[in-house]
């Protein structure tokens, strides 16, 4: 026997969609307190500099962006799903947001920042090591780093 789903009414999906937070995730918490705890300090979601970096260290000019796989689109992760509702809709949204994201850490990088981009899938299942990588990168010189997990 099937179970059927129920959709949403609008107002339902406006109301679920509001209580996503844009930061402060529980993965972005994560790698703040492993971070913390060794040591680093940073500044949080810092509004002048382009995309709001989630984590700012600014004596090493770096950032770090926590992405949510389902809204960033990592590319290969079973969490990069597309609802089938109105897809046109959430093509164009995720379509805005990646385009958006390159942006933002195209200027970071014209600024003299170097970047790193932690996929939340990565911190679903490798937490310390994605909290290790994320140190010997902010001791380096590396201008990019990219940590995310495939999962099939």
């Amino acid at each position: 026997m099937f179970t059927t789903m129920r959709v949403p009414t609008t107002p339902q999906r406006s109301r679920m969609m509001s209580s996503i937070r844009g930061k402060n995730t529980r993965p972005e918490r994560i790698l703040r307190s492993l971070l913390f705890a060794r040591g680093f300090r940073y500044r949080l979601h810092v509004r002048g500099l382009p995309g709001s970096p989630d984590l700012v260290f600014p004596k090493r000019r770096a950032v770090v962006f926590v992405h949510g796989c389902f809204w960033h689109r990592h590319e290969g992760c079973r969490y990069t799903t597309t609802p089938r509702i109105n897809e046109d809709f959430w093509r164009q949204k995720f379509q805005g947001n990646v385009a958006r994201d390159r942006h933002h850490a195209e200027m970071l990088h014209a600024l003299g920042w170097r970047v790193a981009v932690v996929w939340e899938c990565a911190l679903k299942h490798s937490v310390e090591e994605t909290a290790q990588a994320v140190e010997e990168w902010l001791h380096g010189d590396e201008d990019v780093l990219v940590i995310g997990q495939s999962i099939d």
